[in-house]
């Protein structure tokens, strides 16, 4: 409670940022509203017109594929991000050496400019870029790879058998048998490189343009574009380390007692996982898959700076959408821009009202 005149200093220290979110948000928005039942296109008297705006976008075959290209990077990434960064954060949350070292490793692309970021994806996956440059060498040591695994798969389980011939516990992943078995598996590999058993194959360059017009369709349905393939991997990519960071805050929080009883019943690591971890981390998880589907629905920066070189329909999304009706399209209808706008919003917001009653916000063991 604020005591007699605190109230005052609190709001006058609270003031810059009450007034612009009044203004640049909810005054924003209330235009953008009223702006989507008229005809306005930045240069005329706006007159109001109805629901003809909201009629002609869900009419545009680019809005459509813009929704869904929306909807299926929201759902996808925000599934991607929440899983593996809640598994980064377990394996993080442990006291090893050097641990401080990693985590700071694993934060540095969320600290790095997403236009940076979306420049640099551009590079690997050109038609010369990194990406089939590897897939090149894979293809052309295809023999020697095959080779190490299944020396490896062969040397674990007669080493695994052996042992529990011997009445000795051992499990399939076990991690002394298994660095020996990749020696045995590298030292078989050489023997049959110098013999000429085993040699390399020649192949051409392997030669694919992940920026072109190239779907993954579903029964002859175009679902996934490959542009929008490689901004998922993308966005993924940079947002895991900040949402690992919500996660590792959380884990601090879960008493130890929790996992010495789990312990004590025989859990597995991964029954820990399911039963312990994730049930006291619903708070957490709600908060995370909350701004993951925010940001998600609102991606906009790296569309924007691919532009043309790919074909607009495999990446546009709504927020690009909205981008190119106001600002890029001259005097196009910018209450189209505005019922596309208010079209977003509502879907977020649903989104989040769905996924709150999936992942309450109690934590429960």
């Amino acid at each position: 409670m604020f005591k007699k005149g605190q109230s005052t200093t609190a709001y006058l220290f609270l003031a810059p940022f009450l007034i612009s979110t009044l203004i640049f948000f909810f005054y924003a928005f209330g235009r953008a509203i009223y702006y989507s039942f008229t005809d306005f296109n930045l240069f005329n008297t706006p007159h109001l017109i109805g629901f003809k705006p909201y009629i002609d976008v869900l009419a545009d075959s680019l809005f459509r594929r813009a929704l869904a290209n929306t909807l299926l990077f929201a759902v996808i990434v925000t599934t991607l991000q929440t899983i593996l960064s809640l598994l980064m954060a377990v394996a993080l949350n442990n006291k090893i050496k050097g641990m401080g070292f990693f985590r700071s490793a694993w934060y540095m692309p969320s600290i790095t400019s997403s236009v940076v970021i979306t420049l640099i994806f551009l590079w690997l996956f050109q038609r010369r870029g990194v990406a089939n440059y590897v897939i090149t060498q894979v293809q052309m040591y295809q023999p020697y790879i095959l080779t190490v695994v299944g020396v490896l798969i062969v040397a674990q389980i007669a080493q695994v058998l052996f042992e529990r011939s011997r009445q000795m516990p051992a499990g399939w992943f076990d991690p002394a048998l298994a660095a020996i078995s990749a020696l045995i598996a590298v030292a078989v590999t050489v023997v049959l490189s110098l013999t000429g058993i085993v040699q390399a194959r020649d192949v051409p360059p392997f030669d694919f343009q992940y920026f072109a017009d190239v779907w993954l369709s579903i029964g002859g349905v175009q679902v996934l574009s490959v542009p929008l393939l490689v901004i998922i991997i993308q966005n993924t990519f940079t947002t895991i380390p900040t949402l690992m960071l919500f996660f590792l805050a959380g884990l601090q929080n879960i008493p130890g007692t929790l996992y010495e009883a789990a312990d004590i019943d025989g859990a597995t690591s991964f029954e820990k996982l399911m039963n312990v971890t994730v049930p006291m981390l619903r708070p957490v998880t709600f908060y995370v898959i909350t701004v993951g589907l925010i940001g998600t629905m609102q991606m906009f920066d790296q569309v924007a700076v691919i532009g043309d070189a790919a074909p607009q329909s495999t990446l546009i999304t709504l927020a690009y959408y909205v981008y190119i009706n106001t600002f890029k399209a001259g005097t196009a209808p910018v209450n189209m821009a505005a019922a596309g706008a208010i079209i977003l919003a509502l879907i977020i917001l649903v989104m989040v009202f769905i996924q709150r009653k999936f992942f309450p916000s109690e934590a429960s063991v």
